[in-house]
Order: structure tokens, then sequence, then C-alpha cells
């Protein structure tokens, strides 16, 4: 085979495998719900535990649910939940909000906090989270 046709064979693969790998990366709610399952230690969607509940996090102000004893840091720390706020939360709770009572290490993989956030947007609107009351 010469140069240039090992060339075009190699960039015709490239191309045609491209659109496969987008699908791949893209945010998976069901994946997401499988790194949620590491968060039930402490949380659940509709009820508050050690931590607060899920339903309804997006767009929520941090240390916000009525009833829960949010630390001092977290009532202070001024984020409001969307997605980058949370990716960047799960990947350090500590360096992100200093003071947390959230000792949990975090998400290192950014694959898996974007799927979890697909997952807990999913969830909002799941008949989990169907009249539980959302604060924002």
């Amino acid at each position: 085979m010469n140069a240039g046709l090992a060339w075009r064979a190699g960039a015709l693969c490239l191309a045609l495998a491209a659109p496969a790998a987008a699908r791949a990366a893209a945010p998976d709610p069901v994946r997401g719900e499988q790194v949620y399952a590491r968060c039930l230690a402490c949380h659940a969607l509709a009820y508050d535990r050690v931590g607060p509940r899920h339903c309804g996090l997006l767009g929520r102000k941090a240390g916000s649910v009525p009833g829960f004893a949010y630390t001092q840091a977290m009532e202070d720390s001024g984020l409001t939940w969307d997605a980058a706020t949370l990716d960047r939360f799960l990947a350090d709770p500590l360096k992100t909000v200093p003071g947390t009572a959230m000792t949990y290490a975090g998400v290192p993989d950014a694959g898996e906090r974007a799927d979890l956030i697909a997952y807990l947007r999913a969830a909002a609107a799941s008949p989990a989270c169907a009249g539980v009351a959302t604060p924002h």
C-alpha cells in the first residue's frame, strides 16, 4: 500500500470513529446512577440523611434546604448548584468549600462527574422527586 493511500485510509477510520467516541463521551444518567450509589451512604434523593436531599439540587442555593444543619462554610459559600459548580465541588469538596462537613474525597474522574450530574438532572423530573419541596 502506498503512503498516500494508507494516510487516507487512516483518516477515514478516524473520521468514522470520531462520532462514536463523541457519543461514548456524552454524559449518561444511567452510568450516573451507578456513580450515585456511592453517595447513598450519606444522601438520598427525596429526604435528608447525614447529607441533604438531592431532589431539586440543580438551581438551588447551597446550604438552603430548610431544617438541614449545614456548616457555616456551606451556608456562606455563595454557591448556586449548576453543572459547573457541581463539577468543581464533586471533584474536590474540601477545596471548593473549605470547612464543609462533607468529608468525601470527591469524584476524580471528569466523565463520572458528568454522568452523575446528568443523573441528578434526570432524577429531578422523576417520580422519586415528585412533591419534594425544593427551595431555590
